[in-house]
């Protein structure tokens, strides 16, 4: 029960928090690292949501592997999500992953549970952003079919943006941001301390669809903006966590 899960002292949590935090923080920073790395390599293109398969490595393996032209993208681009992810949105969910690793510090499968949340929230937002990159692909099909819409291609971006702002003041992206900013209040109402891994991932997937909620109009501007921009994820990142967080 989740009455089991908070008597914990004040050593044993601590304890914990030393140990969680950096490893979070360590994450954090290597996705960071690593896109970094990825933009400033020759594969660096890559990175940017264009034509990764037009030439070089990727297009000799795009001919190579069965049905190479449709998996290999999808599979750079989900790497390259995952990383962004990591590195743009795990901040922000700090408060969350806090109050759970003090609800859960004395249960022996706790380092599981934390791993499972972090799954069931990346997992939600994996779902979106293949979602997005799909919609992105039929845009660029679309366009590629009919070159006189190549010269509309800016009103695509102008959209988006258009959106993104329209949204910031809409009723759902505040009742979103309101069970972001109550992180305890949150894990309190959904954890039930039963089936614990199950339950686990089901508070990721849960808090991650309210993630989503708030946050996919300004993730859907990396597309206007430049996917392999290090700089733009820089600045969404800090919007989204002063907006989740204060």
């Amino acid at each position: 029960s989740l009455h089991d899960a908070l008597p914990i002292s004040p050593s044993s949590a601590s304890r914990h928090r030393r140990v969680f935090l950096p490893v979070l923080a360590a994450l954090i920073g290597l996705a960071w690292l690593v896109l970094w790395a990825w933009a400033r390599s020759p594969y660096g293109r890559y990175l940017a949501h264009d034509d990764w398969t037009s030439s070089g490595p990727a297009a000799f393996l795009c001919r190579a592997v069965p049905a190479g032209d449709v998996v290999l993208p999808l599979l750079l681009y989900a790497a390259a999500w995952i990383l962004m992810t990591a590195a743009m949105m795990l901040p922000t969910t700090l408060p969350l992953f806090n109050a759970f690793d003090r609800l859960t510090a004395e249960r022996p499968d706790h380092g599981r549970l934390l791993v499972l949340l972090g799954l069931g929230y990346m997992g939600v937002w994996g779902a979106f952003g293949l979602l997005a990159h799909l919609l992105h692909s039929g845009l660029l099909s679309v366009i590629a079919d009919g070159p006189a819409l190549a010269r509309y291609g800016w009103m695509i971006g102008a959209t988006t943006i258009a959106l993104a702002g329209a949204f910031q003041f809409s009723k759902l992206k505040h009742r979103c941001l309101d069970k972001c900013r109550t992180p305890l209040s949150f894990v309190i109402e959904h954890w039930r301390g039963q089936a614990q891994a199950r339950h686990a991932f089901a508070l990721g997937v849960h808090h991650g669809v309210f993630c989503v909620g708030c946050c996919w109009a300004l993730m859907l501007l990396m597309f206007a903006l430049g996917t392999g921009s290090l700089g733009w994820m820089l600045l969404l990142a800090a919007v989204m966590a002063v907006e989740k967080n204060v």
